[in-house]
């Protein structure tokens, strides 16, 4: 277990000859996730690395030369942005901030009467600075340019999914052969268990969470996993309240607000980063039209917990749950 990434609490069982190599293994994969988690902060900088923050700054101004683990992130991010009709949108940075600081701003206050919220004028502003159009990127010369110079990116939605999937597929590549791998709300499974058996993973209740998911924790569902990824987005993760009512983090590009649909949803995925933009963007996209785009990919399953207490999941869901 460790908790110096993505901002929240970092969960590995694996299985190995030895402790030995079971230590090397560990090692390696918490320096690959520390490394994701310094390329995908837009908050801070790092001595030497050219990371989110950087193309922020330099938005408008010059484009800047970044890792290819920047610039895989950026184009399944681009990607992402059409499969769900640009409701997972990385240029959406200008808005989510405001809604980031005003959250901070109440978090750090112990008097929710003074939590504020902000004003439509202030988001629309704001929105008119989120056009992914003006992300520009240039695989010849690995360089990342943001056209408009208020503009920012904020990969939130997509990063820990992808630094949890390229993490695992390096770990294979130094053999390991047998885990689960949990970030937060993202489960990687890698191979199965030493007896042939599945891991299995659990959806959280979201009407009934937990900080920390234990073996005590409340669940919607139990899903088998092999060589799949679990990941699940919630109005119960990050939020403030105001005049008693939640305001989470995941905000629908097109009210600006937070999206009002559901209180879970689950994506199951080959791939942790597809999984992760998925979930982002079944939570902004009514059941109907969520239901109609996962089951028009491939090898994805989905699991949506409503306002009113429905656990709805689509057609081959049930396949992993037996």
């Amino acid at each position: 277990m460790f908790y110096d990434v993505f901002d929240t609490v970092t969960q590995v069982i694996a299985y190995c000859d030895n402790e030995e190599e079971f230590t090397a293994q560990m090692d390696a994969l918490h320096a690959d996730l520390v490394e994701y988690n310094q390329l995908y902060d837009i908050y801070n900088d790092y001595d030497g690395l050219t990371n989110i923050k950087t193309i922020n700054d330099n938005a408008g101004t010059a484009p800047v030369t970044v890792d290819d683990k920047i610039l895989g992130m950026l184009e399944l991010a681009q990607t992402m942005y059409d499969t769900t009709g640009g409701k997972l949108n990385i240029a959406l940075g200008s808005v989510l901030n405001i809604w980031h600081n005003y959250r901070e701003a109440a978090l750090a206050d112990d008097n929710d009467s003074n939590n504020q919220l902000p004003t439509q004028e202030e988001l629309d502003a704001a929105a008119q600075h989120c056009d992914i159009a003006n992300l520009i990127i240039d695989e010849d010369t690995k360089t990342v340019y943001l056209a408009d110079p208020a503009m920012s990116l904020d990969v939130g939605s997509v990063g820990k999914g992808y630094a949890v999937e390229q993490a695992a597929q390096a770990a294979e590549a130094r053999g390991l052969t047998s885990a689960l791998i949990s970030v937060g709300g993202n489960l990687r499974a890698i191979g199965t268990k030493p007896d042939g058996s599945q891991w299995v993973g659990g959806v959280e209740n979201p009407w009934n969470s937990s900080e920390v998911y234990t073996n005590g924790s409340s669940t919607v569902a139990a899903v088998k996993m092999s060589d799949l990824s679990l990941v699940t987005s919630g109005d119960y993760q990050r939020y403030y309240v105001v005049d008693g009512v939640r305001y989470h983090h995941l905000i629908d590009p097109a009210t600006l607000w937070p999206a009002a649909y559901f209180d879970g949803v689950s994506v199951l995925a080959p791939d942790s980063g597809v999984a992760d933009c998925l979930t982002t963007g079944l939570f902004c996209l009514p059941l109907e039209e969520g239901k109609q785009l996962v089951e028009s990919l491939d090898g994805v399953e989905a699991l949506w917990c409503t306002t009113d207490g429905e656990v709805v999941t689509s057609s081959g869901w049930s396949e992993h749950t037996n």
